[in-house]
């Protein structure tokens, strides 16, 4: 009988995008240290009650470069993770679709926090390619409105103030239980209910890597603790996995 190869659940947060040029939030250096006022561009409230706020949240987009941005040797090594044969299933906090255009399969891939790269009318529910709204605000529209029934576009993304979809959020916690490897990649494991996913892999006997440039809650419980910069650090360890060195 073949014996059954261990599954591979890995949490991606914001410091795995950062050497593709998209910036993190929570770091010493993330938006929200250097912009605090920006966090109300992403929250529900302010952003639907506000055509200021939205116009400025456009501005934001426009300038962030996630759609254009490219995968990097992170994002890459979990590729090469997966084509190795070892089941991997990748649960990402990040919006920015790089894991996808990096070459894992779309099905391999939990966006737990929604898509930057698609937009939703919140009255008719439309939903339209951001890269679409992006050129209408390049032509000159400062917030524009769903072309269906003049309602607002938001990005398909889960903002502050909003919940998590029950689904996806259940589907990552069954592949956390039954994960045999949880690897905790460029996350501050402080934002709920995602960051309470470490804790329901140890619970269910699975091991912890983190692989984070700062302290996370979850250092101490993990089986081994990873400083160095992502883009090295991700291929090497995809290189022992691969090996069977861990």
């Amino acid at each position: 009988m073949t014996a059954k190869r261990p599954l591979i659940a890995v949490l991606t947060g914001a410091g795995i995008s950062t050497d593709s040029g998209i910036p993190d939030y929570r770091g010493p250096a993330g938006l929200w240290q250097r912009d605090p006022a920006a966090q109300q561009l992403v929250t529900i409230g302010p952003y639907l009650a506000d055509p200021d706020v939205r116009r400025r949240a456009w501005l934001m987009r426009r300038d962030a470069g996630a759609l254009t941005a490219e995968p990097n040797a992170g994002h890459l090594a979990l590729v090469e993770l997966e084509r190795s044969g070892l089941p991997v299933r990748v649960l990402t906090q990040n919006v920015d679709g790089l894991h996808q255009r990096a070459g894992m399969p779309a099905r391999k891939v939990l966006e737990l926090h929604g898509t930057a790269r698609e937009v939703e009318c919140v009255r008719c529910h439309v939903v339209a390619p951001t890269a679409e709204a992006l050129e209408r605000v390049a032509a000159g529209e400062p917030d524009p409105a769903c072309r269906d029934c003049g309602g607002v576009l938001k990005p398909r993304t889960v903002m502050f103030g909003e919940a998590l979809d029950p689904v996806v959020l259940q589907q990552a916690d069954a592949v956390t239980k039954a994960c045999d490897l949880f690897i905790a990649v460029g996350t501050s494991l402080q934002v709920y209910p995602v960051a309470a996913l470490p804790q329901i892999a140890l619970e269910s006997g699975a091991r912890l890597v983190v692989v984070n440039g700062e302290p996370t809650p979850f250092d101490e419980a993990a089986d081994e603790v990873i400083r160095e910069p992502i883009s090295t650090a991700l291929p090497a360890l995809v290189r022992r996995l691969v090996a069977g060195r861990f």
